[in-house]
This record gives structure tokens, C-alpha cells and sequence, in this order.
């Protein structure tokens, strides 16, 4: 009888040890001298604080803020698709995005890769696209999880998970409790479904109109794959501007990710009691893709509205005084914003205006 080994069973070490050698660099490219050395460690390691000017935050009673994701179903189309690096750049959006909304400044981030089988090459393409998005979220990518297990995922099947840290001071945590009649409520611009609604998507698009990756639709301008696959917005440096310019007025009251739920949803949890929001439902531009998915489904528009973000991805309940400066401010870093609604004195709650 043959004795049993690891490779025989579907785990091949020396190629998990190939797959391995690939991601230090993706890891290094993301760190600032807050991140100490730590290579063949067992855990990440991140100062807090630092003496240098350029990163000494001083703080004074800092609190730790954490949100772990996934990337969903997305990841279906991403495998049939064969394009691996956008879910990595989803991955870390989904998380930092919520990081962002209790105000924090995004420390740190880990991710966790399962698959059927060690492939080094799909292994770099989806870490090259968390270290991308780890960049863009101004934020170390100091460790991770690498699961080979062939009897839970099979052919090129994998699933991902994310994990950030951020830091606010204690004064400074946005929690929706400072809002009040008369706020405004900005919309910013998504970039499009983000990572939300897959399983919809994917019953409309493949199984209902039959429809391949490679097809082009021509009101979208790209491929159902390339359509489906545009990756996450990251809000980091947009939200750290706005905050950053009003250190000392409390001018931002709120933040929500738009994410499953859609706006009533995820607006309504960082509501106080005793206020609610009414939506101007055509204040914004809805992308393509979301007008293409709901004649090509027959899907309702209340049934739109509650699996997708409709266009905005995050929402800033602010100051009525300085609605249009900070808006100005979302348009210096980058991203669309519009004026969504207001708040009014009444149920919690989000209804359209």
C-alpha cells in the first residue's frame, strides 16, 4: 500500500510555497514606516503611533474601529470572466468604506483566500488587486490567510474575505447621533453595482437573457464581464479631505455605505430617534447599468432600490451651511455628489420624497 502524502490528498506545498514567494512584494508596497518588520511572523505588526512629524498622530483617547467583509457572488463572474484582480480592489473597499463611516482613518487591512487548488498565478492577480485597493485606502496590507482545500471548493472556485482597522479619536467617532432637522443629505457617486446584488445579477444577465461575459452591450459601452466587474469606489481620501478640512466644527453628522439595503436601509441605521430622511428619488443620474438590469429583469423599481445603490455608494448627512463646500470638496477629490434629501423632524426612518 502507498503511503499517504499531502499532494496526494490535493495539497501541493511546494506549489503553495511558489504561490507564497509572489506576495511579499504586494504586501511591502503598501506599508509606511508605521508597519514593522515582521517577514515569517506570525501576525502583523502596526504602530499606533510614531515619533516622525509626517505620521505622529498624538492622540489623546483613541479608539480602535474594525469591519470585516466579502465580495459575495461577484466572484462567480469574476471566475467565468477570468479576470481576478477587481474583486481584490472590492474586497478591501467593502471593508474600508464602513471603517469610514464612524470617521476613522483606515490603519490597516488582512485578507483570507480559500481555493480548490494552489495556483500562483490567480493567487497574485487577486492580492495585486487588494494591494491596490490597500493603496488607494492610504493603508497597510500587513498580512493574510491562504487556504488550500480541495474538498470545499473545486475547480477554479475561491472565496474571499477582508478585514480593516482604523483609528478615530473618541470626540471625533460619527455615529449619527448629531443629526438633526434641517441636515443635508449628500449622495457620492458609485462607480456602479459595486459588490451588492450578485445573486440578482447574475439570475438576470446569465440565466433570463442568456447573455455570455464577452457579449457587448452597446448602452453600457463595454462587455457584460467588464460592466459587471468595474470594481468598488474606494471613499478613503474623499472622506479624510472633507473631515480633515473642518477639524474643529462638527459639520459632518453622519456617513452610510450604500451598500445591500440600498439607501433606505443603510441610511436609516445611523438615524437618532425622532428624525428621518426623505429621498428626492430623481435629485441623482442613475448609471446605465442599473436602467439596463431593470428592463432586461422586469425588476420593480422598489425592488432596485432595495438590493442596489441606484448610483450612490456613500452618504454624508452634513451641516446645511456647508453643504455646497463640501460638496466642492467631494469634486476636488475626484468623485460626483449631488444633494439627495433633506432631514426632517419625525418617524425614523428613509421615505422618497
Amino acid at each position: 500500500m502507498a503511503k499517504a502524502t499531502y499532494k496526494e490528498s490535493g495539497v501541493d506545498l511546494d506549489i503553495y510555497a511558489q504561490s507564497m514567494a509572489r506576495l511579499p512584494r504586494l504586501l511591502r508596497r503598501t506599508h509606511s514606516p508605521r508597519v514593522l518588520p515582521a517577514e515569517g511572523g506570525f501576525a502583523g505588526l502596526f504602530r499606533l503611533d510614531f515619533a516622525d512629524g509626517l505620521f505622529a498622530r498624538r492622540y489623546q483617547d483613541p479608539v480602535l474601529v474594525s469591519g470585516t467583509d466579502g465580495v459575495g457572488t461577484k466572484l462567480k463572474v469574476a471566475q467565468v470572466a477570468g479576470v481576478h484582480h477587481t474583486v481584490g480592489i472590492d474586497l478591501v473597499a467593502m471593508c474600508v468604506n464602513d471603517v469610514l463611516c464612524c470617521g476613522a482613518e483606515p490603519l490597516f487591512f488582512l485578507d483570507y483566500v480559500a481555493m480548490g487548488k494552489d495556483d500562483p498565478a490567480l493567487l497574485e492577480a487577486i492580492v495585486s488587486g487588494i494591494s491596490d485597493g490597500c493603496v488607494e485606502s492610504d493603508m497597510a496590507l500587513v498580512g493574510g490567510e491562504t487556504a488550500i482545500m480541495p474538498d470545499m471548493y473545486h475547480g477554479g472556485d475561491y472565496d474571499l474575505a477582508g478585514f480593516c482597522v482604523g483609528v478615530v479619536e473618541h470626540e471625533k467617532v460619527l455615529d449619527g447621533s448629531t443629526i438633526t432637522p434641517g441636515d443635508v443629505v449628500i449622495g457620492v457617486a458609485s462607480s456602479g453595482l459595486h459588490s451588492n446584488g450578485f445573486s440578482l445579477v447574475r439570475k438576470i444577465a446569465f440565466e433570463k437573457a442568456g447573455l455570455k461575459v464577452s457579449d457587448y452591450v452597446e448602452s453600457l459601452g463595454a462587455t457584460v464581464g467588464d460592466a459587471l466587474l468595474k470594481p468598488t469606489t474606494i471613499y478613503t481620501r474623499a472622506v479624510r479631505s472633507v473631515l480633515g478640512h473642518y477639524r474643529v466644527k462638527g459639520v459632518v453628522h453622519g456617513i452610510a455605505h450604500i451598500t445591500g439595503g440600498g439607501l433606505h436601509e443603510n441610511l436609516a441605521r445611523i438615524l437618532p430617534a425622532g428624525v428621518g430622511v426623505a429621498i428626492d428619488r430623481g435629485s441623482w443620474p442613475m448609471p446605465p447599468i442599473f436602467t439596463w438590469l431593470k428592463a432586461l429583469g422586469d425588476v420593480d423599481d422598489d425592488e432596485m432600490a432595495r438590493v442596489f445603490n441606484m448610483g450612490v455608494g456613500l452618504v454624508l448627512v452634513v451641516s446645511p451651511f456647508y453643504a455646497e463646500s463640501i460638496q466642492q470638496q467631494l469634486a476636488r477629490s475626484g468623485h460626483a455628489s449631488w444633494g439627495i434629501g433633506r432631514v426632517f423632524a419625525g418617524d425614523r426612518g428613509v421615505a422618497w420624497a
